[in-house]
């Protein structure tokens, strides 16, 4: 057999590379910077942020296209102790999908001490390891820009102490650096493959999903530091409506005025007030903010209507957490 007849060599004979794919779940203690980092290496913005802790709380599906690997990014949400059914579920969430993945990103940011939280993860992870063939796990050093030279020198000192990792990478998802080496490391550490999703795709997640976790990061916007973890986001219909008002007519897709119904649930009316505020003001606000990423991830200009209910404790009550997607 010929170069010409074996696809597995080049041109002048060389054994070409093979193709890899698989899954990579990134994991960290909360607002480490996890959906900072996904956005970053999938090139568009798929994963919510806030500096607000527990910000994640779907394992959000990036995906890296490239020619020699196809890269299924899973951004988990922070673990953290539990204080409710919700904060159980999403600790949960992360251990089941470490369980499925071929490689795990543990982010570290370079600004913080290695704490209680890494060292839990890090225990988590080895045990994993034990007596069968856990992930790779590659240990990801964040927010380098925030650090000087020899700050993150010592810091990954630390880092490598805290347990065998395939690989160490620092990066700084904020300002590009490092991006293209930790996604050629990662690459390298996933399993041979053919493509599992389509060039064009760069989410698994639905298109009402991504505009309520919109409304969301819309509505963490200074607010108290209790009231982010109470806050949950349903979207009831995007519909397109008659442009001039008229109910009866019918509208082909694309020509009318596209409207999206949501619905933001808080756990008490105290914080039903917080979310609108004095004369609608703040409710007002969080429907500008979201409306103008809406308006950028449908590739349209679209009416949003937001409403706030109370659903009483939703965060302890599994009816109403089932109700809510969770």
């Amino acid at each position: 057999m010929t170069a010409d007849q074996d696809p597995s060599r080049t041109a002048d004979g060389a054994e070409e590379a093979a193709h890899r794919a698989g899954f990579v779940a990134l994991v960290g203690r909360p607002n480490v910077g996890k959906s900072t980092l996904t956005n970053a290496l999938v090139g568009e913005k798929v994963a919510i942020t806030s500096s607000k802790p527990q910000t994640t709380r779907r394992a959000i599906r990036g995906i890296v296209t490239r020619e020699d690997a196809q890269i299924i990014l899973v951004d988990t949400p922070g673990v953290h102790r539990p204080r409710t059914l919700l904060g159980e579920r999403l600790n949960d969430l992360v251990r089941e999908t470490l369980g499925e993945v071929d490689v795990v990103g543990f982010c570290l940011p370079a600004d913080q001490k290695i704490g209680p939280g890494d060292r839990f993860i890090a225990q988590d992870l080895v045990e994993m390891r034990t007596g069968r063939r856990g992930p790779r796990v590659v240990a990801i050093v964040t927010k380098i820009d925030l650090v000087g030279r020899d700050a993150l020198a010592e810091h990954l000192m630390s880092v490598d102490q805290l347990m065998e990792f395939d690989e160490i990478v620092p990066i700084s998802a904020v300002k590009g650096e490092q991006i293209d080496v930790l996604l050629a490391v990662i690459s390298a550490q996933l399993p041979e493959s053919p493509q599992l999703y389509p060039d064009d795709q760069l989410t698994e997640e639905s298109r009402d999903d991504r505009i309520s976790e919109l409304i969301r990061e819309a509505a963490l916007e200074g607010v108290h530091e209790e009231l982010p973890h109470s806050i949950a986001v349903v979207v009831e219909e995007v519909v397109e409506t008659d442009p001039d008002g008229d109910p009866f007519a019918e509208v082909a897709p694309g020509t009318g005025r596209l409207v999206v119904r949501a619905t933001l649930f808080v756990e008490r009316d105290s914080q039903k007030g917080i979310i609108i505020g004095r004369g609608g003001s703040r409710l007002k606000d969080v429907g500008s903010r979201a409306r103008s990423e809406i308006n950028q991830l449908l590739g349209r200009r679209v009416h949003l209507d937001l409403r706030v209910k109370v659903a009483k404790d939703w965060q302890r009550d599994p009816k109403q957490l089932g109700r809510l997607g969770f």
